[in-house]
C-alpha cells in the first residue's frame, strides 16, 4: 500500500534539494526574473529618462566624455553608468532594448559573486541557498530591473568584498586584493560610495589580534596592504586625470563648473549636507530594512542568537560580512540626506551571512508561519482590490484615480495566481509561499504590467496630441522640464537650464517665442496670463499629473512685464527611440 505522507515528504524534499544543490535552477530563474519585460516599457521617472537621453546623446553626438542632456552638462553622476548604456545603445540602436541592460547584467553578476564566494567560504549548497535569497529580495530585484545608477555600483561594491573575502578568508593569493580595490576605484567613479568594500578591513584588522587562524590566511606584509590605496587611485584616474586635462585645455567655464560641481558638491558636500531626501538617522531601521529587505528582514530575530555565537568564536566567515553591513548602515544612516535605495549593496553580504543558517531556519515553524501570512495578506489584498475596483467602489477608485490606469485586471491576475500557488504547495512545504507570491509578482508587472503603465509613464500621449495640432518641422520649447520630455519629442527641443529659476525660464521663453513654427510646453498652472493669453492655448491633457498645454506665437501679448532675457539656450533633435 502507498503511504502518501511518505510520497509527500519524499517530494518535497527532493525538489528543494534540486533547487539548493544545481547551479541551471538558480541562474535560469535569475535570468528570467531580471530579464523579463527588457523592450516592452521605455524609460520612466525619475531617473532613467535622464540617463537614456544622456546615453542616446553620447551615441547621436560622439561627445561622450561628459555626461549631457540635450547639450547642458549634466554634473551630478560620473559618467560610467551612462556610458553602459551608450554601448548597449551604439550595439543594438534601440532605447528601449538598451537602458535597461546594464542594471541587468550587474544584478545577475552579482548573484553569481555571492553564489561563488558562499561556495568557497562553505559549500556549493549554502552558495546556491544565498544565491536564491537575493534574488528573492525585494530591493534586489526591483533595482536589477531599473535602470539607475544603483544596480550597477551594487555589483561593484559585491566584487569589492568579494576579493577582499577571497584574499583574506579563501586562499590569500594577491590578486584578489588588488581586483577588490580596483573594483573600489571604478565604483567610485560610478557613484561616489564605490569605497565601502573598504570598511570591511576594519573587522578583518580587530580579528587579525584576536584569532590565530586568520593571521594564517594571508602573509602580506604592511606595504602589501596599504598597497590597494594607489590601485584604487589608479582605477578612479583611468576618468579623473583626464577629465582635469581637457577641462584644463578647454578655458571653458561650463566644463570648470562641471569638474567643481562633481568634485564636490556631488560627493562631501552631497554626504556631509545634503539638501534633499532629509530623512530621520533611524529612516534605514524603522522605515526601509521591514519592507525592502523582505523576505530577509523577517529572518533577522532568528539570526540574533546564531550570529552572536559565530562573533564569540570568532569565525570570520559571519563576523566580516555581519560587521560590514553594520558598518554600511551607519555610513548611510550619519548622512543627512537618505533614499531607500542606497543601502541596496549590503544585501549581497547580508544573503551571505544568512545562508549558512538556511537549514535551521527553515525548521522554524514561527517564521515560516510568518512568510505564510504576509505572502497571503499581500495576495488577498491585491485580489481583494481588484474585485472592488472592478465593481466600481468608489472609496477603491479615488486611490488610483491620481495614477491614470485601472491596475484592477493586473492585481487579480497577481493576487489569484499567488493564492492559487500558495494553496497548491502549501501541501508541500509553507517555506514556497514567498517564492510563489514574488514570482507572481514580478513575472506578472514585467509583462502585462510593463504594458499597462508605459503610456501613462511617458509623454507619449502628449506629444501625440500635439502632433494633431501642429506641423512636423515645429519647434518646441520647454519651461520646467522633465528629461522625458525631450527624449520623447518629435521635434527639435529647447531649453533654458535644468537649474534655472522658473521665472528667468518663462522670461527667456516669451524672447523665444518669435514666429509661427514655435510652441512652448508648459504645464498650465505656470503660465502667465499678464503675458499669454490662454484663449489661444493648445491644451494637450495630462501627463504625469499635471495639465500642459502649447503656447503658439499667438497666445504671445504684446505688453508684458519680462524683459529680455540672458539665459543661455539649449538645443536638442532626437532621433527615434
Amino acid at each position: 500500500m502507498i503511504n502518501l505522507t511518505t510520497m509527500k515528504y519524499s517530494f518535497k524534499h527532493e525538489n528543494i534539494n534540486c533547487l539548493i544543490t544545481s547551479c541551471w535552477p538558480l541562474f535560469l530563474s535569475a535570468f528570467t526574473f531580471i530579464f523579463i519585460g527588457i523592450g516592452l516599457r521605455d524609460p520612466w521617472p525619475a531617473d532613467e529618462p535622464r540617463f537614456a537621453l544622456i546615453a542616446k546623446e553620447m551615441v547621436e553626438t560622439g561627445q561622450w566624455f561628459f555626461p549631457a542632456r540635450a547639450q547642458e552638462l549634466y554634473p551630478d553622476k560620473p559618467p560610467i553608468f551612462m556610458w553602459s548604456i551608450a554601448l548597449c545603445y551604439w550595439l543594438f540602436g534601440s532605447i528601449r532594448l538598451s537602458f535597461l541592460l546594464p542594471s541587468a547584467v550587474s544584478g545577475l553578476l552579482t548573484i553569481f559573486l555571492v553564489y561563488d564566494i558562499g561556495k568557497r567560504l562553505w559549500t556549493k549548497k549554502i552558495g546556491l541557498v544565498a544565491g536564491w535569497l537575493l534574488l528573492f529580495s525585494f530591493q534586489f530585484l526591483l533595482q536589477a530591473k531599473t535602470a539607475q545608477i544603483d544596480a550597477m555600483v551594487c555589483a561593484w561594491i559585491t566584487i569589492g568584498c568579494y576579493g577582499l573575502l577571497r584574499y583574506c578568508l579563501v586562499d590569500g593569493n594577491y590578486k584578489w586584493y588588488a581586483l577588490a580595490w580596483f573594483s573600489m576605484g571604478i565604483g567610485v567613479i560610478t557613484k561616489g560610495v564605490g569605497f565601502l568594500p573598504a570598511l570591511m578591513l576594519i573587522p578583518y584588522g580587530i580579528l587579525r589580534f584576536k584569532s590565530q587562524f586568520i593571521s594564517n590566511v594571508t602573509t602580506t606584509s604592511a606595504w602589501g596592504w596599504i598597497s590597494g590605496i594607489p590601485i584604487m587611485l589608479g582605477a578612479i584616474s583611468l576618468w579623473f586625470i583626464p577629465m582635469l586635462l581637457l577641462v584644463a585645455q578647454s578655458d571653458n567655464s561650463s566644463l570648470e563648473l562641471y569638474r567643481d560641481n562633481i568634485l564636490l558638491k556631488q560627493t562631501v558636500t552631497r554626504y556631509a549636507d545634503s539638501w534633499h531626501h532629509i530623512k530621520p538617522a533611524w529612516y534605514y531601521v524603522t522605515a526601509v530594512i521591514p519592507l525592502f529587505w523582505l523576505p530577509l528582514s523577517l529572518m533577522l530575530p532568528w539570526l540574533v542568537k546564531p550570529w552572536l555565537v559565530a562573533f564569540k568564536h570568532l569565525d570570520a566567515r559571519i563576523v566580516l560580512p555581519v560587521s560590514w553591513v553594520i558598518l554600511v548602515i551607519i555610513f548611510f544612516s550619519l548622512s543627512p540626506g537618505k533614499r531607500g535605495v542606497y543601502i541596496l549593496p549590503a544585501l549581497p553580504m547580508l544573503v551571505l551571512a544568512i545562508a549558512p543558517y538556511y537549514q535551521a531556519l527553515s525548521q522554524k515553524k514561527g517564521l515560516k508561519l510568518l512568510l505564510l501570512v504576509i505572502s497571503l495578506l499581500l495576495s488577498g489584498v491585491l485580489s481583494l482590490l481588484a474585485i472592488l475596483g472592478l465593481l466600481d467602489v468608489s472609496a477603491i477608485t479615488k486611490l488610483v484615480s491620481k495614477i491614470d490606469v485601472e491596475p484592477w485586471y493586473l492585481f487579480l491576475t497577481i493576487g489569484l495566481s499567488s493564492l492559487s500557488g500558495i494553496w497548491f504547495f502549501y501541501r508541500y512545504s509553507k517555506w514556497y509561499a514567498w517564492p510563489v507570491f514574488f514570482s507572481a509578482l514580478w513575472l506578472t508587472y514585467s509583462t502585462y504590467g510593463y504594458i499597462l503603465r508605459n503610456n501613462v509613464s511617458t509623454p507619449i500621449n502628449i506629444y501625440e496630441r500635439a502632433e494633431q495640432q501642429i506641423n512636423k518641422d515645429s519647434e518646441i520649447a520647454l519651461v520646467s522640464f522633465s528629461e522625458q520630455f525631450i527624449l520623447f519629442s518629435p521635434y527639435r527641443v529647447y531649453h533654458f537650464g535644468y537649474h534655472t529659476a522658473l521665472e528667468y525660464q518663462l522670461e527667456a521663453a516669451y524672447q523665444w517665442l518669435s514666429n509661427d513654427r514655435r510652441f512652448v510646453l508648459i504645464a498650465e498652472k505656470q503660465i502667465n496670463t499678464e503675458c499669454f493669453d490662454m484663449k489661444n492655448a493648445i491644451k494637450l491633457g495630462v501627463a504625469h499629473r499635471r495639465n500642459w498645454v502649447l503656447l503658439p506665437f499667438s497666445a504671445k501679448r504684446d505688453t508684458c512685464s519680462y524683459k529680455n532675457s540672458e539665459v543661455e539656450v539649449f538645443t536638442y533633435k532626437a532621433k527615434n527611440i
